[in-house]
């Protein structure tokens, strides 16, 4: 009998790791469906206290809908634009930038004594002319259009999804407080075969801390990834804006280009933190042609990263995520793997999702995922 048991938990054991690789590859190659549709989920949580204003007011759905696509697409309308006239301004001074570049690279050879004629006379337009420049401009088109057209699709389903998150939560309530009803009512009859009915009090008791259990775990998604989002987006914000007024200070060129950097970056834990410090750094070293002065930049962009995410970040957050800093960073990785950049982004809030769902789970297995998970 322990033999059948241990079987039978080793074959579960082994479907449900062949049922998650092939969750992962079908969210892999669905990835243009998929991750729209996320974003707008998470455009949606991040609507919801202005929508449930509007809502309390008797505002129609469809004025609702309408000033939630104004104010996204102003605001993509607004970075756009900012985004494109700071990419003239820097395609203007680039010639700049070269000379500067080649003149580090030359001098740096000549300190270690490399002899190598490349890098003595090294030419950064040398390289940049034997590009492909159409196929380097077909890949910047293709990026375009796929980004202008993911941006459509996650206004396409944050429009419906204004309007059918409460018909789809219903569903899925009484999907589930059914079936458990169902559930137990089997239990019954295989507990008590000549007692075919079930008592009515019980029935509805189950009924009452079912839907209560299931709205708790909805209320606990919703409150989380609102928390998550909205805090994030407060932190990243003043980060940015701190970061581009030092930089403005330190005389580094476009400091609000990096400061805008810092704010998206920093939505992708620790990889998005140090690449946003990294670029302020080359770009002060190149302006400036001093080792010293980007040695510097490092040092106040880590200062300001580090009490916004090691002080302010925790005290904004608290334990609310209550997250493991190794799932963290599994989760990043893994989500990133599947989907790329907007994987990592997304990485943080959709492990949180799974571990509010698994934890109110019965299933020992699962509780032992959950706990693993937990920051305890």
């Amino acid at each position: 009998m322990k033999k059948k048991i241990q079987a039978d938990s080793v074959i579960k054991f082994f479907v449900s790791i062949i049922g998650i690789f092939i969750i992962a590859f079908i969210l892999s190659e669905l990835a243009h469906i998929f991750i729209p549709f996320v974003f707008a989920y998470f455009l949606f949580f991040l609507f919801s206290p202005l929508n449930f204003y509007f809502e309390k007011i008797k505002f129609p759905t469809v004025f609702i809908i309408l000033i939630d696509v104004a104010i996204v697409v102003i605001i993509f309308l607004s970075i756009g634009g900012f985004l494109l006239d700071s990419f003239l301004r820097f395609s203007s001074d680039l010639q700049n930038y070269f000379d500067k570049i080649n003149l580090i690279v030359r001098e740096l050879a000549v300190d270690l004594k490399i002899r190598d004629p490349y890098f003595r006379s090294f030419s950064i337009q040398k390289i940049i002319s034997k590009l492909d420049y159409k196929e380097l401009a077909g890949g910047v088109f293709s990026s375009a259009f796929s980004i202008t057209g993911s941006i459509f699709f996650v206004l396409l389903f944050f429009v419906f999804i204004v309007g059918g998150h409460h018909g789809f939560i219903e569903a899925i309530r009484k999907r589930y407080v059914q079936g458990k009803i169902e559930s137990d009512f089997d239990e019954s009859l295989e507990g008590n075969e000549l007692n075919t009915t079930i008592d009515e009090n019980h029935t509805l008791t189950v009924k009452h801390s079912t839907e209560i259990k299931l709205d708790n775990t909805f209320k606990a998604i919703t409150k989380q990834i609102q928390n998550y989002i909205i805090s994030k987006i407060i932190i990243n914000l003043a980060t940015g804006i701190i970061t581009a007024f030092a930089l403005f200070l330190l005389d580094v060129d476009f400091p609000i280009i990096w400061g805008l950097l810092t704010f998206f970056l920093n939505f992708i834990p620790t990889i998005g933190s140090a690449v946003a410090l990294i670029l302020p750094t080359l770009m002060g070293i190149i302006q400036h042609d001093s080792l010293g002065y980007g040695v510097l930049i490092a040092a106040i962009m880590a200062l300001i990263q580090t009490l916004a995410f090691n002080i302010t970040e925790p005290i904004l957050l608290g334990r609310r995520l209550d997250l493991n800093p190794i799932m963290i960073l599994l989760s990043v990785l893994i989500w990133g793997y599947i989907w790329g950049i907007a994987g990592m982004l997304l990485a943080v809030p959709l492990t949180a999702i799974i571990k509010i769902i698994i934890s109110n789970s019965e299933s020992p297995n699962l509780k032992f995922i959950s706990d693993l998970m937990d920051s305890d």
